[in-house]
């Protein structure tokens, strides 16, 4: 039987090698599209083509990967609303196969899974968070229970530099890494009029209604405008439909990050928004004296209930052909902050620090298992 330094020599070579896997414990959405699956599969995606071996990991066996054309009232796949590439990505559930994890593994969790976290507190492997949406952390952490100290968990991907932040006030001493998202190329304007339709996205499906009916209500000369939400759609889909609108909705007051509006922005559709809890850093604009302001990229209100005020006079401007140039302006200035190229690049270099930094675990342990046997 190999010694321990043997064993801690075999560690460090399988991640030299990149003889170890990264498992993105992700939910199964049962063919519904939502962008922070997306996010994951990004991640796995870029993982695989930079050499290292990814794998999305379902709990149970059933997750689907392609519509049913032979069944009519078949859901999609996520090669019908992702696309085939991620469809052929590797997929492993954990009722397929025993899960046996090394050290040299890395488990990567969402936010908002406790139970599974808790579950693999004592596994062997590195264990990563992945949070996406800062409102879900505390939503099923039990009381007293930490990230770090109950689980094992000393490690956080997030999305902003904001998130971050708002995770080392709860777990002190806690590393963050980011990776924010990317925008698809195939986000972009139209190249014909914009239609007299308003694009809607909200995180609570009941505020959309809310907003549809208040705005008819209020302003019934607009009858003839057409609001069109877009959850549940192809991502491709999604984004010549939003490229079409003339003006987007959005509220989310716990969103970490706000990919539909940075979405809408590669679309030059103006974005109409409730500004969220937690402001993300493409809204905000550092001035003179380090005073943060939102920037005009989009029009911003702290009140819900304004935005079918907001929707009305946005229209008038739009049918007078009287938008505002610093918007227009600011809308173009935005644009190409979050590309493929770049989400990669930031992959390879988070990801590579994380392996570098396990690597030197065991370096150091190896170390000092070769000064306790020379004592």
């Amino acid at each position: 039987m190999e010694n321990k330094q043997e064993q801690l020599v075999s560690l460090i070579e399988k991640l030299e090698s990149k003889d170890f896997g990264f498992y993105f414990f992700t939910l199964d959405t049962k063919g519904n599209p939502v962008a922070s699956i997306a996010y994951i599969y990004e991640q796995v995606k870029w993982l695989n083509h930079l050499g290292y071996k990814a794998y999305i990991m379902h709990e149970k066996n059933d997750y689907k990967l392609k519509m049913d054309p032979a069944d009519p009232s078949s859901t999609m796949g996520i090669s019908d609303w992702l696309g085939e590439e991620y469809a052929n990505l590797p997929h492993i559930s954990i009722e397929q196969q025993n899960l046996n994890l090394s050290a040299t593994d890395f488990i990567i969790i969402p936010e908002v899974f406790s139970s599974v976290m808790k579950q693999v507190a004592n596994f062997p492997c590195k264990k990563i968070v992945l949070s996406q949406a800062y409102g879900y952390i505390l939503e099923l952490l039990g009381v007293g229970d930490r990230w770090d100290r109950t689980y094992g968990f000393t490690d956080v991907i997030t999305t902003s530099k904001e998130q971050a932040a708002y995770i080392n006030e709860l777990f002190r001493g806690i590393k963050t890494h980011i990776v924010p998202p990317s925008i698809p190329d195939y986000f972009k304007p139209t190249d014909k009029i914009k239609k007299p339709i308003i694009a809607i996205v909200t995180r609570e499906q009941s505020d959309v209604l809310k907003l549809v009916k208040s705005f008819y209500l209020q302003y019934p000369m607009y009858n003839w405008v057409s609001f069109k939400e877009l959850r549940g759609l192809p991502k491709e889909t999604f984004a010549k439909e939003l490229g079409e609108a003339c003006l987007a909705i959005w509220v989310d007051d716990v969103s970490g990050f706000g990919t539909f509006p940075v979405e809408a922005i590669e679309c030059e559709t103006p974005v109409i928004g409730k500004i969220p809890n937690l402001i993300p850093g493409w809204m905000e604009k550092e001035n003179e004296g380090s005073e943060i302001t939102l920037k005009d990229n989009g029009i911003w209100t702290n009140n819900i209930l304004s935005i079918p005020t907001l929707i009305s006079k946005y229209l008038e401007m739009w049918l007078e052909d009287s938008v505002p140039q610093e918007l227009l302006k600011s809308l173009n200035e935005s644009k190409g902050q979050y590309t493929e190229e770049k989400q990669k690049d930031k992959i390879k270099e988070v990801y590579d620090g994380l392996v570098l930094n396990r690597k030197r675990e065991f370096e150091s342990l190896l170390e000092k298992e070769k000064i306790e046997n020379d004592e």
